[in-house]
């Protein structure tokens, strides 16, 4: 990526009462030096991809074990260990985020979900701003009944929120079903990860929750 020089007005040498041409050379050579960096900015930005110069605050994030509900029809917080990539956000303990600039972000999350059970059952998930749920980022995901003992349904639960935050508010994401999976209890949803596999085909792993925040634009 090609690095991008801010701008600074240069601090202009002091006119003196009598014309002096050396002061007059100086004065015409700053002005030349700020106006081709005024023209070199320019160019960057308007020139095609020219977004690639800019740096935009962003976090993506993952979640690499299994996650369980605090109980039937109980809001459970979406846990996140791994900040993979992040600028002007911090991923706090408690797996809220906290945004550094004011501003319009979207959410994009993808949650592994898995049932046990041999009867359908649904999951809920939305979005909280400091504690208040966005209105209309609620999402239903329905799981059928698991395939046969042993063998779980599978089902990504995937959507996207478009939303403001103001500086310094945090937010998190919360989930819900009618019947959570407890071992040795009952049967039922759960959110499923699974560590990289080599056989019978190579492939990475499957977190148990995946999600990014990008900027949008400014309020």
């Amino acid at each position: 990526m090609a690095i991008v020089n801010t701008t600074k007005a240069p601090n202009l040498v002091v006119s003196e009462n009598d014309y002096n041409i050396q002061n007059e050379s100086q004065f015409r050579n700053q002005l030349r030096l700020y106006f081709n960096t005024v023209d070199t900015l320019s160019r960057e930005i308007l020139i095609n991809n020219g977004g690639s110069n800019f740096s935009l605050p962003h976090i993506a994030a993952t979640h690499n074990d299994d996650q369980y509900a605090d109980g039937d029809n109980t809001p459970t917080l979406v846990l996140w260990d791994t900040d993979d990539s992040s600028s002007g956000f911090t991923l706090n303990a408690n797996s809220t985020a906290t945004a550094q600039y004011t501003g319009i972000y979207k959410i994009d999350y993808s949650l592994q979900f898995a049932n046990t059970a041999n009867a359908s059952h649904d999951v809920r998930v939305w979005l909280q701003v400091d504690g208040v749920d966005v209105p209309r980022s609620s999402s239903i995901f329905t799981l059928s009944a698991r395939k046969s003992e042993g063998v779980y349904d599978y089902r990504l639960g995937y959507s996207s929120i478009v939303f403001s935050v103001e500086a310094g508010q945090s937010f998190g994401l919360w989930w819900a079903t009618d019947q959570r999976y407890e071992s040795g209890v009952q049967d039922g949803i759960f959110m499923y990860h699974e560590d990289a596999i080599t056989s019978p085909y190579t492939a990475p792993a499957n977190p148990s929750a995946l999600g990014s925040i990008t900027f949008v634009s400014r309020n």
